[in-house]
């Protein structure tokens, strides 16, 4: 509406009949100043907008300069009415000014007299949603369903401004009954008002104002300058702060990301707003183009009487145009056939959508952050909203390349790529695998770690060295070391190793020691490919080896379950790690060769868990080791060939007599069988070892043990589980196996006729020619 020579143009963020309204509205009323709703220090950038590689969706990000991690977001999606504003402005050559409190206010210490932060970037929600009292007014239940009716859905009539007053009017009655005069309003409200006023004094005589419809009656109504200096003097100092742009997704636009202005179709909107005629049709032929795409069976007769259909039901519900609730209603009816899963794929890629904006290199950015984009364009890494694969091989200089960036930026808190599981079949070192997202807020993340350096190395190496000596578990620093090596950040390594060797030499828990050596030895095996320097890795590994070997069994004794749990797990990973520094320990002579002596390791490694196996409870469990990881012992040394079978069945035999208390000879049984089953299958006087005692045991001990053999058999492989259910089915289990059946004395004439064709078949004989039919054949 228009006050005198202001034009108050009453909003909703990210609406595109609002959008719509505004460039119609202004195109009226030819403004000579455009005031938006919006933090002052975006005046600073607004010139950008002129810039064609500012591709919406992009937002305004304003940060502490002293405190990169207090951050605020003001995103702008095509169909944005102040986007539009904003482009009017540019277009037209007009001053653009941002009327709302600055950011650096936001940011400051400061809770007003009724206990609500006025914070930038906090929440200081409505008491109610005013769209949804007026929905409610209307006799609607579906405020989303009532403003597309009524606002997104209809075009400009005659008069532009006729939209902004009806609207002023609405959302006057319901001011009018105190809703949402909150402190934080008023505050705003006031300073936007005040920026009017300075409009009009630097001459300007037709000004638009783009705001918030609910703001819109506080600004219609001037009060006195005295009324606003009086509110606006309780601010607190103003922080220092830094604004750009940085790019946007349309899926951090929808409420789901938590954004309080978002909405939950931001793909709709965008499709809404630039769709030239019908939006309907040209929608759901995008549905059936993504649908064919993933295999569905769409065709063109499809897309017509899904038309015809979300046409229908918008009449039948008295809506002037078919909606998101009938377009999609049609496509889960027709195009997916009633599938809600291929309907889903739809919601995820169209009605919510993966843009991401774009923001030409003029915008202010940390130097961390102009090295990031130098090395993503060298490295040929273009940041996408759209999860994808990557596959990397590290024996290629520019994959090689790339792996260190990822294992660096993730260092950094970045976590643009995640490890995932490998597309490729390969069990070498050289191969990475991860999965890319690229998320807007890690323009903030990027900020705070640019305290760390000015390039992406250097703030990684500074922040690996600071994180060491910050770290106060063992496998903490482990960990670090092989993020270290895996980011090829040689220039950190001396310092963690330092605060390495310090905490291991203060250390005397094993099973933190066991802990941090499985990521120590996997450093050394990167090692392989990425050409680091690894013997200060190998003697630390292998000292923190001995020391395992000699404190595993007397750490194990008197352990609960839910410790017995995790020792079992450590002692399965120190095993692998063992093995890979001495290649004795697996029997296979295969290894990794460290470049320290670690001649006899696998020998101590396996006396201890002999020693291990023989912790027996003798009065009581808090006098042995658990069943648990007695059994894992015995396994483990079964598989090394440090065992024989005779010896492990002996093992078994004298665990499952009715001298050993049941549940802990359900535990051995556990630790036994972990890993695979097969070796029932190999050696039937296993199997009916534990058949005997599992038959032998008391109705009341075997509720007890149930529990414990479901769990290890349900972790045995279904193959091997089906074999056994049918072996003990099958009769006796400590007889031989039947010689299977005769079916039949070979018969040679009749086994030669088949040896031509089976030569030919098999490619080593020569051809038979083919007869050709006859009409009397």
């Amino acid at each position: 509406m228009t006050n005198g020579e202001v034009a108050l143009l009453g909003i909703r963020h990210h609406g595109p009949g609002s959008a719509r309204a505004v460039a119609a509205a202004l195109a009226q009323w030819q403004p000579d100043a455009v005031l938006i709703e919006g933090p002052a220090e975006a005046e600073a950038v607004v010139h950008l907008a002129a810039e064609k590689d500012l591709v919406p969706p992009v937002a305004l990000l304003a940060h502490a300069v002293d405190d990169p991690a207090k951050a605020a977001f003001w995103p702008y999606a095509e169909f944005s009415p102040e986007w539009v504003a904003i482009r009017h402005a540019v277009d037209h050559d007009l001053p653009v000014r941002f009327i709302d409190l600055p950011a650096g206010y936001g940011f400051a210490p400061f809770t007003d007299a009724d206990d609500h932060a006025v914070d930038g970037a906090g929440p200081d929600e409505l008491p109610a949603d005013p769209l949804a009292l007026l929905a409610e007014a209307a006799g609607h239940d579906d405020p989303e369903r009532w403003w597309e009716d009524v606002v997104e859905h209809r075009a400009p009539g005659a008069d532009a401004l006729a939209p902004f007053a009806a609207v002023a009017e609405a959302m006057g009655a319901l001011r009018a009954e105190g809703l949402g005069e909150s402190r934080r309003d008023q505050l705003r409200e006031a300073h936007m008002r005040q920026q009017i006023r300075a409009a009009r004094r630097a001459g300007h005589r037709r000004i638009a104002v783009v705001c918030g419809a609910f703001h819109v009656p506080a600004l219609e109504t001037m009060p006195t300058v005295a009324h606003d200096r009086a509110l606006l003097a309780g601010l607190p100092k103003k922080v220092r702060v830094d604004i750009t742009w940085i790019p946007w997704t349309h899926r951090r636009l929808s409420q789901a990301t938590g954004y309080g202005a978002g909405v939950q179709s931001p793909g709709w909107y965008h499709h809404l707003f630039t769709a030239a005629g019908d939006p309907v049709p040209r929608w759901l032929t995008r549905a059936a183009e993504l649908l064919r795409a993933e295999d569905h069976p769409v065709s063109s007769a499809h897309v017509i009487e899904a038309v015809r259909l979300a046409e229908t039901l918008a009449v039948l519900r008295g809506r002037p145009l078919a909606g998101l609730t009938e377009t999609l209603d049609a496509v889960r009816a027709v195009l997916c056939e009633g599938s809600d899963v291929a309907l889903e794929l739809v919601r995820e890629r169209l009605v919510v959508g993966d843009a991401l904006g774009e923001v030409p290199d003029a915008a202010p950015a940390v130097p961390l952050q102009r090295d990031l984009a130098r090395l993503q364009r060298s490295l040929r890494l273009k940041p996408a909203a759209a999860p994808r694969d990557l596959d990397l091989d590290l024996r290629k200089d520019t994959d090689a390349a790339r792996s260190r960036l990822l294992h660096r930026l993730r260092l950094l808190g970045v976590e643009w790529g995640v490890p995932a599981r490998s597309s490729v079949n390969s069990t070498g070192t050289f191969r990475e695998s991860w999965r890319l997202c690229w998320q807007p807020e890690f323009a903030v993340r990027i900020a705070e770690a640019a305290q760390w350096g000015t390039t992406v190395e250097e703030a990684a190496v500074n922040k690996a060295v600071g994180t060491a000596r910050a770290a106060v578990e063992l496998a903490e620093l482990t960990g670090l070391v092989e993020t270290c090596l895996l980011a090829g950040l040689s220039g950190a390594l001396p310092a963690v190793m330092r605060v390495l060797a310090d905490c291991a030499a203060l250390d005397t828990d094993v099973a933190h020691l066991a802990g941090a050596l499985p990521a120590l030895v996997r450093a050394l095996r990167y090692g392989d490919v990425r050409g680091t320097e690894r013997g200060a890795l190998a003697g630390a590994a292998a000292g923190l080896a001995e020391r395992v070997c000699v404190g595993l069994p007397p750490a194990c004794v008197g352990l609960d379950a839910e410790s017995a749990a995790a020792m079992r797990a450590r002692i399965d990973e120190v095993h692998g790690a063992i093995a890979l520094l001495d290649p004795a320990a697996s029997g296979t002579g295969t290894g990794t060769d460290t470049g320290t002596d670690t001649g006899g390791l696998a020998d101590r490694w396996a006396a201890a868990l002999r020693s291990l196996a023989r912790r027996e409870p003798t009065a009581g469990p808090a006098t042995g080791a658990p069943g648990l990881l007695r059994g894992r012992a015995v396994r483990l040394l079964l598989d090394d060939g440090r065992l024989d079978s005779e010896e492990a069945g002996r093992r078994l035999r004298l665990v499952l007599s009715v001298a050993n208390a049941p549940a802990d000879a359900a535990g051995w049984v556990e630790g036994f069988l972990t890993g695979g089953g097969a070796l029932l299958l190999h050696d039937p006087r296993l199997l009916a070892l534990l058949d005997e005692w599992l038959g032998g045991v008391s109705g009341e001990v075997f509720t007890d043990v149930l529990p414990l053999l479901r769990r290890t058999f349900a972790g045995l492989e279904a193959g091997v589980r089906t074999t056994i259910g049918g072996r003990v089915a099958a009769g006796p289990l400590g007889a031989a196996p039947a010689a299977p059946e005769a079916v039949g004395e070979l018969d040679p004439d009749r086994a030669d006729a088949a040896v031509p064709v089976l030569a030919v078949l098999l490619g080593v004989g020569p051809k038979i020619p083919r007869q050709r039919a006859g009409r009397n054949t």
